[in-house]
Formats: C-alpha cells, sequence, structure tokens
C-alpha cells in the first residue's frame, strides 16, 4: 500500500468519510491483488497494467467512488453517474458500502485492464 494514500485517508477530516475511503481501498484491494495506487490531482487512484482502474474523491458532504473502464458494466439504475467509460457513486454521511456490488463491478471492470 502506498504510504501517500494511506495518509490521505488519515487526514481526511470527517470519521465517517475516512472510513469509506479505506472500506473502498479495501474492496480495489481484494479485487485487484497487484494493484498499484498513488496520489495523483490530490486523490487516491488505482491502476492496474498502468491503466487506472478507480479513484476515490472525498468533497465537503461525499465520498465518491469511481470505476474506470466502465462501458460493459450492467449498473442498478439511479445509482451512478457519469460517462459510459467510467462510473461514479457518491456515498454521504450514514450511508454504507455496496461491498458486494462494487466487488463485481470493480472485478468485471479490471478484468480487462
Amino acid at each position: 500500500m502506498n504510504a501517500e494514500v494511506t495518509e490521505f485517508i488519515e487526514k481526511v477530516k470527517e470519521p465517517w468519510q475516512a472510513e469509506l475511503c479505506q472500506g473502498l481501498r479495501e474492496v480495489v484491494h481484494g479485487v485487484i491483488p497487484d494493484v498499484q495506487e498513488r496520489l495523483q490531482y490530490g486523490k487516491p487512484h488505482f491502476l492496474k497494467n498502468k491503466k487506472y482502474a478507480a479513484v476515490i474523491s472525498t468533497s465537503k458532504d461525499a465520498v465518491s467512488f469511481t470505476i474506470f473502464n466502465a462501458s460493459g458494466l450492467e449498473l442498478p439504475e439511479g445509482m451512478f453517474d457519469g460517462p459510459p467509460e467510467r462510473k461514479t457513486i457518491k456515498y454521504r454521511k450514514g450511508q454504507s458500502i455496496h461491498g458486494d456490488l462494487l466487488t463485481s463491478l470493480v472485478s468485471q471492470a479490471s478484468s480487462t485492464l
């Protein structure tokens, strides 16, 4: 695990956001064992074979998780936003990660990277 990404998560001000960030990071690592992670544009980016697989970002009231290479994914309606090639889900305070769903989606999207 990348020290800069760990530091990013540790510095997130809201404890609920830090918890979501850590959970999302664990999802990615669970699906892509050889994932490379780095802090880029001030956000944790996750790469497989030097190609973007996912990114975590935070805002004042949300944690966003973007899955790249998402064109072929079947997504639950209304849950994700963005263009076909990358889809983003936003989590707000009190929400929990859709672990099984995200595990499946990240696995499918990263399988061709």
